[in-house]
């Protein structure tokens, strides 16, 4: 394997790291290029704890890598700079990853806490993923990380890690040896939403900018108008762009900045007092130069004060004029309108009226006259208000700018004094060290010896930190470099007793070839049959787990049960006995010989690291990675996310927990299908360890799926074939997902009244089946037609158990992977896919019951699941998911029809039965168990 990646390259990535384990992640610089262009450039990092890789992306949104380093077969190194480069302390924390074939990758971390950081974890790592590959026995079809397993039945079957035992002594020295540190925010996953780390050229030219243009704010504050100016300060949180426009600014916001601004100013005048005391029992001339600098602003500021200010007094001065001639032009008019309305009701109205009615009215006329008055003043006061709040603000804002006047001038005032202080300082530092030098030559020494002595302690520090690390380093490949050479001793023992084995048996052969050719004694007395005796004894005999020292070096051929739990090798019959083992011993090597496996590995690898920094989604590429199979070690994962992808609105409409309250319901409060569910417990896959027994894990967890779908669907309840389904469900999944798989099948999936009592949607299918078999192997067809051969007495199962039991178990969860993806489609492709793989000894078959008695167990005599594959997707092309719900709808409507007519006669026959003597006696079984 290569150590390292070079960028754009896509290399193979892990799975994520699980989700209870934090993901080592973060930012690192890489150095690459050539020449010129060979420089440190920002990458982002994820470690693989699957296959102990590292790889780098080009941030932590890409989806993929651009590269990977192999850090199982790594060294690590503090990286020693070049003298340029370390005059200039360019690389504080830089450090190498030396892998195979001298390969040398240089990283760069942010400081040396994250370099010791990173350094610590993928040390850690690689020792903890070297001691797992010693310890796990593992078989050539498991996954090299059995503890990657978390869900199912399965995962209760990986190989016990029998841990070796580690040297106390170096353990001890590794955990002295270690060196406390921990993250900063650029570490981790929290660091992915932090920006990439620049180079410190670019910091400090942004830094650069920043400040020039302050100044440049600052300048064209001074130089430009009072119209448009904004006072700029530095406060203790931050830079601050204050604008107080009067207009804008409320009184309590004026008030609080107000204090703010004033509190700020004390804070800073306070060093400034004392540095300008201190300054003036220096130097007068400070003081001086200060004064006349802030004179000059000050008139400036105090002459365009007292303009604004007369300004303002006389447009208040015409203001309250032009108010006043107002009021009185609307008295007069009020006055006016009041004479004359009492000039025309005393001379229209009052003739005819009491007196008293006429005293009342004036009454009235006088207190309307009266509160209308009141009104008026009562306005008249709030308009004053206004303008004295409004003065107020305005005498608010011009305090608020003449404090940024004072502030800026302070401000140019620190500026001058601290240019002054420095410049005196200086003056009295060349004074003193001249005097000092004259005086005492050995004070300069002195300091100098000093500082050298701080130099070496800091430098013996890093180097006390650097050399804990390497002695780690060494320490740690020492130890695995013996775990390495104690794994080669023990293959080549294990090497050294396959060839005995197989030497032993060449012998048997050889001899029984010799006496098959020229047999020297009678038949019964034959050396031949006691040879053919003793290799058949051997070939029965399986692994077993109660002969552990015995199986140790034992060629691991046929187990007694395969990886999924599948009995290999039934224990009745003798003869069935050896064609099961021929079977496995054929599968056994198929699966050795095939290179497949491997680049199929790679592909799922690649795919993951696609999705390292994305969530997962349907797309080509990802069908034709399920189409040649999921890798065991994936399957539990991937079969959770296709049934979760299925029934997501089914999951997002249900109450939280509702499997569980299911579950309770169908517990209290059993339901006819209950009965008829623990009748079929047993018989469900004997054959399967995890089921065998009525105290097998996969029984409890069967009834309760079972149960929880019965609650849930009460029209179908149960049916027999749906315990088959669940029960393959649970070897790669929980509870749970297992019911929402069976959820998916029978709701998702198949067509309504699939599982009912009637099978209607089984029978529809086979008939589309027909169909198609006629289409795409008309010769096979023809040939069945001919004989007479219903083979859909086959085929039915095939499709109400999606082909449990039917083929062997290699390919029946590679067929499980693209239907839980696909759908129902891909149970058609394969069955007819099984069909072609035999279909020239099919035709060889030449009457009814030879054809029929070799259609029952053809299916689990093909074993190559690559060719069985390339026929299903490939040479049944095309295959439109169209085409099926036209012949399905087509169909269903003939047989519902024929249901119907078959109803109608039974109602028939029982009519008939009922009113003649002769047929009353009939029963039919079903009556009879009723």
């Amino acid at each position: 394997m290569p150590a390292a990646g070079s960028e754009g390259e896509e290399g193979p990535a892990g799975e994520q790291a699980g989700p209870g384990a934090p993901k080592l992640c973060g930012y690192l610089q890489k150095l690459s290029g050539k020449g010129p262009l060979r420089g440190f450039r920002s990458r982002w990092f994820v470690f693989d704890p699957r296959r102990c890789y590292l790889y780098y992306f080009k941030g932590p949104q890409e989806p993929l890598p651009l590269g990977h380093l192999d850090i199982a077969s790594a060294c690590f190194s503090y990286h020693q700079p070049e003298a340029g480069a370390a005059a200039a302390g360019d690389e504080p924390a830089a450090f190498e990853v030396h892998g195979p074939g001298g390969a040398v990758t240089v990283l760069k971390a942010a400081t040396r806490q994250d370099m010791t950081y990173w350094l610590q974890e993928l040390q850690q790592k690689r020792w903890e993923y070297c001691n797992n590959l010693d310890a796990a026995k593992r078989d050539s079809r498991t996954s090299p990380t059995p503890s990657d397993f978390s869900k199912g039945l399965v995962a209760k079957d990986n190989p016990d890690l029998s841990i070796l035992s580690q040297n106390a002594s170096a353990e001890r020295a590794r955990n002295i040896l270690a060196v406390e540190t921990s993250p900063t925010d650029l570490v981790g996953e929290q660091a992915a939403s932090q920006p990439a780390p620049v180079q410190a050229s670019a910091i400090n030219f942004s830094l650069k900018q920043w400040s020039t243009e302050i100044k440049n704010s600052m300048s064209s504050l001074r130089k430009g108008s009072n119209e448009n100016r904004k006072s700029v300060f530095y406060t203790t949180e931050e830079w601050e762009l204050l604008d107080p426009t009067p207009k804008d600014l409320e009184d309590s916001m004026a008030l609080e900045e107000k204090r703010k601004h004033l509190a700020e100013g004390n804070k800073a005048r306070r060093p400034l007092k004392d540095m300008i005391a201190s300054s003036k029992n220096r130097n007068s001339s400070d003081s001086s130069l200060t004064d006349w600098c802030s004179g000059n602003g000050n008139r400036l500021v105090s002459e365009l004060q007292l303009k604004y200010q007369s300004q303002q007094e006389e447009l208040e001065k015409l203001k309250k004029d032009l108010l006043s001639q107002k009021e009185l032009v609307r008295l007069l008019q009020q006055t006016v309108r009041s004479s004359q309305y009492d000039k025309y009701f005393t001379s229209h109205l009052c003739e005819g009226v009491p007196k008293d009615t006429l005293e009342l009215l004036h009454q009235k006329d006088d207190q309307i006259l009266g509160l209308n008055n009141q009104l008026e003043k009562l306005n008249l006061e709030k308009d004053s208000l206004q303008q004295e709040v409004k003065s107020l603000k305005c005498k608010v804002g011009e305090l608020n700018e003449q404090l940024g006047m004072l502030m800026e001038t302070i401000q140019a005032k620190d500026e001058v004094i601290m240019k002054l202080s420095r410049q005196l300082s200086e003056c009295e530092d060349s004074t003193s060290s001249q005097s000092g030098a004259i005086n005492s030559p050995t004070a300069t020494s002195i300091n100098k010896e000093l500082q050298e002595l701080d130099r070496l302690k800091d430098n013996l520090q890093g180097y006390k930190t650097q050399n804990k690390f390497l002695n780690k380093e060494i320490l740690e490949l020492s130890a695995l470099r013996r775990n390495a050479e104690a794994r080669e001793r023990e293959w080549q023992a294990k090497y050294t007793s396959l060839e005995a084995k197989l030497c032993q048996i060449e012998s048997k052969y050889l001899i029984l070839l010799q006496e098959m050719k020229t047999p020297v004694c009678s038949e019964d007395q034959s050396p031949a049959r006691e040879v053919i005796t003793q290799l058949l004894e051997d070939a029965l005999k399986v692994e077993s787990s109660e002969q552990p020292e015995q199986a140790f070096f034992k060629p691991h051929l046929v187990s007694e049960y395969d990886i999924y739990g599948f009995q290999t090798v039934p224990e009745d019959d003798d003869e069935e006995k050896l064609v099961a083992k021929s079977r496995a011993l054929d599968l056994r090597s198929l699966s050795l010989s095939e290179n497949r496996e491997i680049s199929t590995g790679v592909k799922w690898e690649n795919y993951f690291a696609s999705t390292m920094n994305r969530e997962m989604i349907c797309c080509v590429e990802l069908k034709n990675l399920i189409r040649s199979g999921i890798p065991h070690e994936h399957r539990s994962k991937m079969w959770k996310w296709c049934v979760n992808l299925h029934v997501k609105k089914f999951k997002d409409s249900a109450i939280p927990g509702y499997f569980q309250t299911l579950l309770q319901k169908a517990l209290e409060k059993p339901n006819p299908a209950s009965k008829q569910i623990e009748l079929d417990l047993l018989r469900t896959l004997p054959n399967n360890k995890h089921y065998s027994s009525p105290t097998s894990e996969g029984i409890q967890k069967l009834r309760n799926v079972l149960l929880a779908f019965s609650w849930r669907n009460p029209d179908i309840g149960y049916c027999q074939g749906l315990n088959r389904l669940v029960a393959i469900a649970l070897l790669y999944l929980e509870q749970e997902d297992a019911f929402w798989c069976l959820v998916t099948i029978v709701e998702v999936f198949m067509p309504r009244d699939y599982y009912t009592k009637t099978l209607l949607g089984s029978q529809v299918d086979q008939r589309v089946f027909k169909d198609l078999l006629s289409e795409k192997l008309p010769r096979l067809h023809a040939h069945f037609e001919q004989y007479k051969v219903d083979y859909t007495l086959i085929t039915f199962n095939w499709f109400l158990v999606v082909f449990v039991d039917s083929v062997v178990s290699d390919i029946l969860f590679k067929i499980w992977d693209s239907f839980l993806y696909e759908g129902p489609k891909v149970i058609f492709r394969f069955a007819l896919a099984l069909f072609k793989y035999k279909e020239e000894e099919i035709l060889k078959l030449q009457d009814s019951m030879s054809i029929f008695k070799y259609l029952r167990y053809f299916t689990r005599t093909i074993l190559d699941a690559r060719k069985l594959t390339a026929i299903a997707f490939g040479d049944l092309n095309p295959f439109p998911l169209r085409q099926i719900r036209n012949r399905r709808a087509y169909h269903l409507e003939k047989v519902r029809l024929e249901l119907t007519e078959l109803e109608a006669i039974r109602e028939d026959f029982l009519r008939e039965r009922e009113t003649c003597v002769e047929k009353r006696d009939l029963i039919s079984d079903d009556e009879e168990d009723s």
